[in-house]
């Protein structure tokens, strides 16, 4: 299950190292989506039951949506004349793009809270992994951008538009 939630991480993470990203922004990144999904699944596990009905369907749709609006941005910031990409995995968008990242793990803790799974040991579990397959993603994608140039940030952007439109319209 950690590495089924990771991929989205990575497919993420692919999209995202389409940007001129540092070795230590890499590193950064991917200790960050590793908190976020050990934190959003334990907060899953401790509201539990409850909340799942109503909660569960907008998780995803939340998710999807920042996806969608990092993704179209990212699109448009390569197509302007400004070397700076307008989305960039510091600050306030790195808190969306782990956000955006790991809300998915957030429904799922919730599943798990009910089935009383081992807590620590999940939760550790589910932020190496998703934090192993954001740096591979983020490395995997900064080799690519390389290949594609000044298309690199537009391909990334597909790539995120691509995956929160899956996650809103799963078909």
């Amino acid at each position: 299950m950690s590495v089924a939630l990771g991929m989205d991480a990575f497919s993420i993470g692919l999209g995202m190292g389409m940007l001129s990203l540092r070795l230590k922004q890499i590193m950064k990144i991917g200790i960050t989506i590793g908190l976020f999904h050990m934190l959003m699944p334990l907060a899953g596990m401790t509201i539990g039951k409850q909340i799942l009905l109503h909660f569960g369907n907008i998780a995803g749709l939340i998710g999807g949506l920042l996806l969608v609006i990092l993704g179209v941005t990212m699109i448009r910031s390569s197509f302007s004349s400004n070397d700076e990409p307008l989305v960039q995995p510091v600050g306030l968008g790195l808190f969306v793009f782990a956000l955006s990242a790991s809300l998915d793990s957030f429904s799922v803790g919730l599943s798990l809270g009910i089935y009383g799974a081992k807590t620590w040991l999940t939760i550790l579990m589910f932020g190496m992994m998703s934090m192993l397959l954001t740096w591979a993603g983020l490395i995997m994608g900064k080799k690519v951008q390389k290949w594609f140039g000044s298309y690199g940030e537009a391909f990334g952007g597909c790539i995120l538009l691509a995956f929160g439109v899956k996650i809103l319209f799963p078909f």
